[in-house]
C-alpha cells in the first residue's frame, strides 16, 4: 500500500506528540508499505530519522490556510496514494478519490464551544465535520468514551469507529529522574518545599480554578493535623493571563504565596516534576483520553483524577477518582492520598502497572490492520 499521512498540525503540542509517536512506531514495525508524509518542511525534523519506505513531501503554502489545504490534496492526488490518514478532526470535508481514515481525539469544540461564540460558524463547523465523519472509511477514537460521543453526536454507526488508545511518549518511559536531575530542577525553579502538581492546558474544562479552591481547603485541614505546613501547588501549562478566573481563584482563596504557575516546560523537565510531586491532581471536566495522569503513573506518582468522561477508562483502579465539580471531595481525596502512606504505596505499584497497559506498538498495529481492511474494501468496489 501507499499511505498518505497528513502531518500539517505539528505546531500544536498534543497533535505533534500524537503524530510523532504514530509515525515513529510505523517506522519501527512496517518496512513493507510506502508512506508519504505531507506537511510543513519546518516540522519534519520533529519526526526524527525514518526508514527508506517513508518519504516527506513539503507544502509551500502557509500553514492553517485554505491554500495549504488544497495543496495537500493535490499532493495526495499526484502521489496516487491508496489511503489517507488524517490524524485530527478536520474543519472541512476531504475531497479525494482515495479512502480516508480520521482520528478523533475529543469533541471539545462541540461540547464546550471553545472555538467560537459565533452561532453561524459553530453550525457550519458541526455540519462540515459531520460530513467528514460520514464519508470516512473508518474513524479512530482514542477511547471508548470518545467513540460513544462520536457515534451519538455525529450519528455514525459504531462499527465504523475503532478504539485505538493513545499511549505514553517514549520520553516518559526512560525511568525515574536521578538525584542530580531533581537537584537541577529544584535549583532552576527555586523549589524547596513538597508540592502537588497539575500539568496540562489552562482552559475552563480543565477545572484548574477548583484545584486551587480544593488546595486552599486542604491547607486548612493539614494545618489542623500539623502536617505538610509548607506544601505548595505547582501548575504547569500554557499562559495563565488568558484565563483571569484562575488568578481570581488564587486571590479569593488567599493562596498567592502557595500556588506557583510555571508556564510551559519541556517534556524532559516535566518528567522530573512528575517524579518529585507528592500527588498529581487532574479533576478535568472533559477528556477524550487524558494522557497526563498516565504520565504521572509511569513515574510512580499517586493520582487524583475525575470520575467523568474518559478518565476512569484511562486510570482504572490505580487512581482515586472524584467528582470534579465537588471541591471538598477533591480536597478530601488529596488529604487521604497525602497522609495515608500505605495507600500511597499501593497506588504507586498500581499506577506503574496501569501505565503498561497502553502501548503505541499495540495501537499502531491495529491501525495497520484497519489500513489494510479499508484499502482491500476500496479495491473490491
Amino acid at each position: 500500500m501507499r499511505i498518505g499521512i497528513e502531518v500539517r498540525r505539528m505546531y500544536e503540542f498534543g497533535m505533534a506528540t500524537y503524530i510523532r509517536n504514530v509515525v515513529r512506531t510505523l517506522g519501527r514495525i512496517d518496512q513493507k508499505n510506502e508512506y508519504v508524509l505531507v506537511g510543513s518542511p519546518a516540522r519534519f525534523d520533529m519526526l526524527g530519522p525514518l526508514p527508506e519506505n517513508f518519504r516527506f513531501v513539503p507544502l509551500q503554502k502557509a500553514e492553517t490556510t485554505f491554500a495549504n489545504y488544497l495543496e495537500m490534496h493535490k499532493v495526495f492526488h499526484a502521489e496516487a496514494v491508496d489511503l489517507i490518514h488524517v490524524p485530527n478532526t478536520p474543519y472541512r470535508p476531504l475531497f479525494s478519490r482515495a479512502p480516508f481514515v480520521v482520528t478523533v481525539h475529543d469533541l471539545l469544540d462541540y461540547m464546550y464551544r471553545s472555538r467560537t461564540n459565533n452561532v453561524m460558524r459553530r453550525t457550519v463547523h458541526a455540519y462540515l465535520t459531520r460530513a467528514v465523519m460520514q464519508h470516512a472509511a473508518r474513524i479512530f477514537a482514542v477511547s471508548n468514551f470518545t467513540k460513544r460521543d462520536v457515534s451519538r453526536y455525529f450519528k455514525v454507526d459504531p462499527w465504523k469507529i475503532e478504539v485505538v488508545y493513545n499511549a505514553l511518549d517514549e520520553r516518559f518511559t526512560r525511568g525515574h529522574a536521578t538525584p542530580e536531575e531533581q537537584a537541577m530542577v529544584r535549583g532552576r525553579y527555586q523549589i524547596e518545599a513538597p508540592f502537588l502538581l497539575y500539568a496540562g492546558r489552562i482552559s475552563p474544562h480543565k477545572n484548574v480554578a477548583r484545584i486551587i479552591e480544593a488546595f486552599s481547603a486542604l491547607k486548612g485541614e493539614l494545618a489542623k493535623d500539623g502536617a505538610f505546613p509548607d506544601l505548595k501547588l505547582i501548575i504547569i501549562g500554557d499562559e495563565v493571563t488568558k484565563n483571569p478566573d484562575i488568578r481570581r481563584a488564587v486571590i479569593r482563596s488567599g493562596m498567592q504565596h502557595e500556588v506557583r504557575f510555571l508556564g510551559f516546560v519541556p517534556i524532559d523537565t516535566l518528567r522530573i516534576f512528575f517524579d518529585m510531586a507528592k500527588v498529581f491532581v487532574f479533576p478535568s471536566l472533559y477528556e477524550g483520553f487524558g494522557l497526563p495522569p498516565l504520565e504521572a503513573m509511569a513515574h510512580g506518582t499517586p493520582v487524583v483524577a475525575s470520575s467523568t468522561s474518559s478518565l476512569p477508562e484511562v486510570v482504572g483502579n490505580a487512581a482515586v477518582q472524584v467528582n470534579p465539580e465537588n471541591v471538598f471531595e477533591i480536597s478530601r481525596a488529596l488529604h487521604r492520598v497525602l497522609t495515608d502512606q500505605l495507600l500511597r504505596e499501593r497506588m504507586k505499584a498500581a499506577g506503574l502497572e496501569q501505565a503498561k497497559l497502553f502501548s503505541w506498538e499495540t495501537s499502531v498495529r491495529r491501525m495497520l490492520q484497519v489500513y489494510q481492511e479499508v484499502v482491500e474494501e476500496h479495491r473490491k468496489r
